[in-house]
């Protein structure tokens, strides 16, 4: 091998595929969340169910459905706006990236246990422990993009900005997995703990006086 194709092989490559890629997994991912719900439907259509009934006996499941399908949404917002303005990935970033989109091709399997299987800690930990899992990898990857400014043009404040709120949310995904194992009655309630993240970030992102 010459030694420049050795060279070749090192240099950056485009953005741009690895961000339709991604876009096309999450969309898949948030489409097979409502699968479970096609199949109960199915069933409850062989069995005679009116809609009411159906509605009141899978309000676990669509609860699930819900809540994922707008946690892999704002996922997505917020990887979207990371990865705007990268114009070249290395083959580090694109492991990350392909660890992140693993995070979100599982939900809909920990989604699955939430609205078809009895409530325990296993299950909490599965679920919450995906959301969680997600939100490091995406901080990972800022992290990687600070130290890398040649892979991209995101302006130092939008950086600082995106790492505080990486760090606020992975802390309240954290937070809400330790209270939810540790106190059942509160359960997934406690993922309402990351609506905290936007206005804790903005505080903490406020200039200080010295």
């Amino acid at each position: 091998m010459s030694v420049e194709t050795s060279r070749d092989q090192r240099q950056p490559l485009t953005a741009e595929r690895l961000k339709s890629f991604t876009d096309a997994v999450v969309a898949i991912a948030m489409t097979l969340l409502i699968l479970p719900l096609m199949e109960s439907l199915g069933d409850a259509a062989d069995e005679g169910l009116l809609a009411g009934t159906w509605l009141s006996g899978e309000w676990p499941q669509l609860f699930s459905f819900a809540l994922s399908f707008v946690l892999t949404a704002i996922f997505w917002i917020i990887h979207h706006r990371l990865f705007d303005r990268v114009q070249h990935v290395t083959i580090a970033l694109l492991w990350l990236s392909l660890a992140w989109m693993l995070t979100i091709v599982w939900l809909p399997v920990a989604t699955g246990l939430v609205g078809q299987l009895a409530i325990d800690p296993v299950q909490k930990v599965l679920y919450i422990g995906t959301l969680l899992a997600t939100s490091l990898i995406l901080l990972a990857m800022r992290i990687y993009m600070r130290r890398h400014s040649e892979l991209h043009a995101i302006p130092d404040d939008r950086q600082r900005e995106g790492m505080i709120g990486a760090v606020t949310m992975s802390a309240l995904f954290a937070a809400a997995l330790v209270l939810a194992v540790a106190v059942p009655a509160v359960g997934y309630l406690a993922l309402f703990l990351v609506l905290l993240t936007v206005p804790l970030t903005g505080w903490l992102s406020r200039p200080r006086r010295r």
